[in-house]
């Protein structure tokens, strides 16, 4: 009987498609956002364009309030509601209606303190708080069959 992949053997199979670098520096940023969001729940989807885990309040998708996306040359931190956020360092990028994203030029990108305000704000906002005694979770959610090469091309 083949004994069945947990969810963090198939998130290591998952960044072992990267590059080392990039595969590091997924490993490096989810281990920081887990120590500033003890007690969230990590929903996983390895999308057709990129490796993304997000963080949420609860098991809902919807309730997610960041994300770290992984693509072949970078790596973004997501804010799903980032729109309104307070950013006079002009950090946050994009422009659509809700989600703003930092690419990390490295893990400690996550503790700059321009960008920990940055997910202080975000959780203050969102008017909920993670539980921290909560054990650690993480959900994988989505396999896309179909998928962009996971590194650059030559």
């Amino acid at each position: 009987m083949k004994r069945t992949e947990s969810p963090e053997e198939q998130l290591e199979r998952f960044l072992a498609k990267y590059t080392p670098e990039i595969a590091a520096l997924g490993r490096a940023a989810l281990v920081k956002m887990r120590k500033q969001l003890p007690g969230a729940i990590e929903l996983v989807y390895d999308n057709y364009n990129a490796l993304v885990v997000g963080f949420c309040l609860s098991e809902r998708a919807s309730e997610a309030l960041f994300s770290i996306a992984l693509y072949p040359r970078w790596i973004n931190l997501f804010f799903l509601q980032g729109k309104d956020l307070r950013d006079p360092h002009k950090l946050l990028k994009g422009s659509g209606n809700q989600v703003r994203s930092i690419q990390l030029e490295g893990a400690g990108t996550l503790d700059d303190p321009a960008v920990v305000e940055l997910i202080e704000q975000a959780l203050e906002r969102a008017g909920a708080t993670i539980d921290p005694k909560r054990a650690r979770r993480m959900e994988i959610r989505a396999i896309a069959p179909k998928q962009r090469p996971r590194r650059p091309a030559k």
